[in-house]
C-alpha cells in the first residue's frame, strides 16, 4: 500500500501540497475544487469507491501522451518556475508521477530492479500497461544479469557465440547442423527471458566447484542471450602454462519459443540432451543426465579414453613416456567418467583485493609435475598469501592450502653465481624455515608457561605474580619478528632482480622469466597418495610480474610456475571477507 502511496500521490503529502495550496489562494474557486475532485479520483486503485476507478479508458488514471510533453515545458519539474497557470493556459502541471509522459514513466521504470516491477504493476492499470515495454526489461537484463546489448554479438571470454555452439559442441564436426542452436536473437523476449531464465535461474550464476573427489574443478555459469551456460574451465595443455583456458559446456538452461526453459545436459559428443538442476540448499545445487546413453561412443571405452585423453591432456597415451604418469591418467579417466555429468556443485568466489597486497588476488594456473597444470587461487590474508587449490590430484585434493607464504619474511638471492647451487639456496631458506620453527618452539613455551604462572598465582601469590612477569616479557620477546639475513630488504622493494633456477630444480617449463620483483620464505604441502602422512615443506615464493609467479619446492627439487587466468568471471566477487573466509574453510573440509 505504501507503494501506491508514493506513485499515486496520495498521503500525508499530498495533504500538505493542498494545505499549501488553500493557504495560498484562499477560499478557492469552483474550478480549483473540480480539479481536487479530479486527483482524488486518480489516487483511487481500481476497485476502490467512486464508480470503480473511474472512467476512461485508463480506468480513471490521467494519462499524458508523447506531445505532452512539450507542451508541458519545465512546469511538471519546477512548479514555481514558470509563469501562474490559469484554466485557458493549457494542460495542469502533474500532480502524481502517473501524471508524467509515457517516456519518463518508461525511464523510471527501468532503474527499478526486477524484482520490484511485478509489485509497481498493482498499482493502477497505467503502470501496469508500461510495463510490457521490452526498454524496461532489456535494462534489467543488462543491468542485472551483463546480458549484452546487442546480442547478436554475444561473446563469453572472447568467443563469439556461433564459435562456442559450432565448434565446442563436437570439434570434429563442423556442420552447420549445430547452428540451430543458437538462439533468435532479432525476436528476442526480454520479458520472457528476464521472468522464466534469468530470475528463476539466478541463484546458479557464478563461480562453483564440483564435487568430484580429489580432482575438483572450476565452474563458470553464464548468461548467453537465451541460453544459461555452465562452463567447466580446463586449464592448458600441460606444460603450457600461459596459453588460455580451455572451455568445455556441461550443461545449459535454454529459452524456448514457448516461453518455458528448459534444462539440457551437453556432456558426450551427441549434441544436447535431456537433464534436469535442482537446488539442493543455498550455494550449492546438483545436475543429473536424463540420456546417459548420449555419452556413449560406438567404439566403446577404449574410443571413449582416446578421445577423453586427446580432450584433456592434447596427446595419445603411446607419446606419454612416464609410466607413472600414464597410471595418474587412467585413473582419472575410470574416476571421473563414472560420474556421467550427475554432480553437485558448491559455490566459491573470487579473492577480495587487499591494499597491502603484493600482486591482484586472482585465479592462476600451475605446473603440478606428473600431475599437469591445476588451478588455484592466490588470496592475500594480514600477513600471508595463501594458495588454495581448485583442481587437484590423488596426492593432494582440491581445496587444500598448496602453497603458505610468510610476507614477513622476504630472502635476498645471491648473485646469478650463487643462484646456480641448489645447495646455497637451501642454505637461505632452510635457515629461515629454522628460524621459524625455533619461534613457533618459544611461543608454545610461552604459553605453557603463562598457564603454570597463572596457577602458580593462585596458589603461592605474590611470588607466583613475579613468575607471570618473567613469562610475559619472554612471550613479548617471542613475538616480535626474529632476526632474518633479509629483514633489511623489508621495505625496499627488488625491481627487475636477476633470477635462475639453481641445477638439479626440474621444471616442467623451460621457458621462464629470468626477473622477479620479490622473493619470500614460505611453505608448500606434500603427501602421499590418498592424502596420506601430509607435511608442510620449506621453498621460495618467487613473483615475477603482477601475472605470474613461481614456487621451488626444495625437497621436491622441482619448480612450479603460475600464471594468472585472464578470464572475465561475472557475478563471482565474495560480499565480504568474511564470507571468502569462510567458504575457504568450507572448501578443505569438502575433500578432507
Amino acid at each position: 500500500m505504501a507503494v501506491c502511496a508514493r506513485l499515486c500521490g496520495v498521503g500525508q503529502s499530498r495533504r500538505c501540497r493542498r494545505r499549501q495550496r488553500q493557504n495560498q489562494q484562499g477560499q478557492g474557486s469552483d474550478s480549483d475544487m473540480d480539479e481536487e475532485e479530479g486527483e482524488r479520483i486518480v489516487g483511487q486503485r481500481p476497485g476502490d469507491g467512486g464508480g470503480g476507478g473511474g472512467g476512461g479508458p485508463e480506468g480513471g488514471v490521467a494519462t499524458a501522451g508523447p506531445s505532452d510533453a512539450g507542451e508541458y515545458g519545465c512546469g511538471h519539474f519546477n512548479r514555481g518556475g514558470c509563469a501562474n497557470r490559469t484554466a485557458s493556459t493549457g494542460p495542469p502541471h502533474p500532480q502524481t508521477l502517473v501524471e508524467l509522459p509515457p517516456e519518463l514513466l518508461v525511464e523510471i521504470l527501468s532503474r527499478l530492479p526486477g524484482t520490484a516491477l511485478p509489485s509497481v504493476a498493482l498499482v493502477c492499470k497505467k503502470l501496469r500497461q508500461l510495463l510490457n515495454t521490452e526498454t524496461i526489461w532489456r535494462r534489467r537484463c543488462i543491468e542485472e544479469f551483463d546480458m549484452k546489448e546487442d546480442l547478436r554479438k554475444m561473446e563469453v571470454g572472447g568467443v563469439s557465440s556461433q564459435e562456442l555452439y559450432v565448434k565446442r559442441v563436437d570439434p570434429r564436426v563442423k556442420s552447420g547442423r549445430f547452428m540451430k542452436l543458437l538462439p533468435d536473437y532479432e525476436h528476442m523476449d526480454y520479458r520472457g527471458v528476464y521472468t522464466h531464465l534469468l530470475h528463476p535461474y539466478r541463484h546458479i550464476l557464478g563461480l562453483w566447484q564440483p564435487d568430484i573427489g580429489p580432482y575438483g574443478g572450476l565452474l563458470n555459469v553464464v548468461v548467453d542471450g537465451r541460453f544459461i551456460i555452465g562452463w567447466m574451465y580446463l586449464p592448458p595443455h600441460d606444460p603450457r602454462v600461459e596459453d588460455a583456458m580451455r572451455r568445455r559446456p556441461l550443461f545449459r538452461v535454454h529459452m524456448l519459443e514457448s516461453q518455458k526453459a528448459t534444462v539440457e545436459c551437453m556432456y558426450g559428443h551427441k549434441g544436447p540432451h535431456k537433464g534436469d538442476i535442482q537446488t539442493v540448499k543455498k550455494d550449492e545445487f546438483s545436475t543429473k543426465c536424463n540420456q546417459t546413453d548420449h555419452h556413449r561412443m560406438p567404439g566403446g571405452r577404449q574410443e571413449e579414453f582416446r578421445t577423453w585423453l586427446e580432450e584433456e591432456w592434447g596427446r595419445t597415451l603411446e607419446e606419454i613416456f612416464h609410466e607413472h604418469m600414464q597410471e595418474l591418467i587412467l585413473m582419472k579417466f575410470i574416476y571421473t567418467s563414472q560420474y556421467d555429468n550427475c554432480l553437485t556443485y558448491r559455490r566459491i568466489y573470487l579473492p577480495p583485493a587487499m591494499p597491502s597486497a603484493l600482486l591482484q588476488p586472482g585465479l592462476f594456473k600451475g605446473t603440478y609435475g606428473s600431475h599437469g597444470l591445476e588451478i588455484v587461487m592466490l588470496s592475500f590474508h594480514r600477513n600471508s598469501a595463501r594458495a588454495t587449490k581448485l583442481t587437484g590430484d590423488p596426492n593432494v585434493p582440491a581445496g587444500q592450502l598448496t602453497l603458505d607464504v610468510d610476507l614477513n619474511r622476504p630472502v635476498v638471492l645471491p648473485d646469478l653465481e650463487q643462484q646456480c647451487k641448489i645447495e646455497e639456496l637451501s642454505r637461505l631458506v632452510l635457515g629461515v624455515h629454522e628460524e621459524v620453527q625455533r619461534e613457533s618452539v618459544r611461543r608454545a613455551e610461552s604459553a605453557s608457561s603463562a598457564v603454570s604462572g597463572a596457577a602458580a598465582e593462585a596458589a603461592c601469590g605474590a611470588s607466583g605474580a613475579e613468575g607471570m612477569e618473567v613469562d610475559h616479557g619472554a612471550c613479548s620477546d617471542a613475538c616480535q619478528p626474529g632476526p632474518s639475513s633479509s629483514s633489511s630488504s623489508s621495505t625496499s622493494p627488488l625491481d627487475a632482480q636477476p633470477f635462475v633456477l639453481p641445477m638439479g630444480v626440474m621444471a616442467r617449463n623451460k621457458v621462464y622469466p629470468h626477473t622477479c620483483r620479490k622473493c619470500f620464505y614460505g611453505t608448500g604441502l606434500i603427501a602421499g597418495h590418498g592424502f596420506t602422512s601430509p607435511e608442510r615443506t620449506p621453498g621460495l615464493f618467487v613473483l615475477f610480474d603482477e601475472d605470474r609467479f613461481g614456487f621451488i619446492w626444495l625437497e621436491l627439487k622441482s619448480f612450479s610456475l603460475y600464471s594468472r587466468l585472464t578470464d572475465n568471471l561475472a557475478h563471482a566477487h565474495a560480499p565480504n571477507m568474511d564470507r571468502f573466509e569462510a567458504m575457504l574453510h568450507n572448501m578443505q573440509s569438502w575433500t578432507s
